[in-house]
């Protein structure tokens, strides 16, 4: 049995993947001080989870220093250190889920693995869906491409989410998800763009008033470990802990496809308008700029490749 810590606040999802893993005990201790942490730490196996209350780059990086052991993220995340991998997270790159666990699974998968590993010592244990971004909006009813013109979109800080919005002829406002509740509701930003599940934990349905099913991109998500660390671990554990990512993942993605189906109807019954977009509109001007920009970064054809896959 790996026995791990989680001494962050995280969400009630990330919380069960981690208790419905087979062979991992997991104890929930929020809000210690550090000489708490210290004093504790020592009873586990030294795989403490931290949430995304840290800045995503800063966790990355711990990472890569051995100083955090394991992060999920957005793969456009880890695109500065290995830029090919910003590839999966690019707009209108992926057809469905399925798509995306048989690429990653596949030849290129393991090809931004080894990249991973050579270029920044973290290994990808494995790739998590995590639900087809859309758009809300506060005040306007979005329907065309048209009327994204001027307006103040929160993206999360990448270069791949900026160049979309700059596509639609938006204003990309970069800002971390935990300011981005009151900034809705404030009218700092005209609005923002996160997969159904996401909107729904971060209640963001109570201050927007359109949902406009522009299903722009899917999102998967990495779970990368340090690479000493890994190699460092007993077969057998590494062994646990693959396996209990693979359950896990599992679990994730059938939850988030189910949640999917259902929340539309939530968000409805809440008061919002749900807008069937001219998909075509928002997807053109993406793939007219957004792929040759970062082709350089990428590599010349890998998008293509991806897209071709069946």
């Amino acid at each position: 049995m790996y026995k791990i810590l989680i001494s962050d606040d995280l969400s009630p999802e990330a919380i069960e993947i981690f208790k419905k893993a087979q062979g991992i005990s997991v104890d929930v201790k929020v809000g210690l001080n550090p000489d708490e942490l210290k004093s504790i730490i020592k009873e586990y196996d030294g795989l403490v989870v931290r949430s995304a209350t840290k800045v995503t780059k800063d966790m990355i990086e711990a990472v890569v220093l051995g100083t955090q052991q394991m992060v999920t993220e957005g793969t456009a995340n880890f695109g500065q250190w290995v830029p090919s991998i910003g590839v999966t997270e690019a707009p209108y790159v992926w057809r469905d889920a399925a798509h995306l666990a048989k690429v990653m699974a596949g030849p290129i998968g393991e090809d931004l693995n080894k990249q991973l590993i050579e270029k920044r010592g973290m290994r990808i244990l494995g790739t998590t869906y995590y639900g087809v971004r859309q758009l809300t909006t506060t005040n306007k009813a979005v329907r065309t491409v048209a009327d994204m013109k001027e307006f103040k979109l929160r993206v999360p800080e990448n270069e791949i989410f900026l160049a979309m919005a700059r596509a639609w002829g938006a204003k990309p406002t970069p800002m971390t998800f935990g300011e981005l509740y009151l900034a809705l509701r404030q009218n700092v930003v005209d609005g923002q763009e996160n997969p159904l599940p996401t909107i729904d934990s971060g209640k963001f349905f109570e201050v927007q008033k359109y949902l406009v099913l522009t299903a722009h991109i899917l999102t998967p998500r990495i779970v990368a470990m340090n690479e000493k660390f890994w190699q460092g671990l007993p077969a057998a554990d590494r062994q646990v802990i693959s396996e209990a990512l693979a359950e896990g993942i599992a679990w994730n993605n059938q939850e988030t496809e189910a949640a999917e189906r259902t929340l539309v109807e939530k968000f409805k019954k809440a008061g919002m308008e749900v807008i069937q977009p001219d998909y075509e509109s928002f997807r053109k001007p993406v793939l007219e700029t957004v792929p040759k920009l970062f082709e350089s970064r990428w590599g010349k054809g890998l998008f293509e490749r991806i897209v071709d896959t069946k």
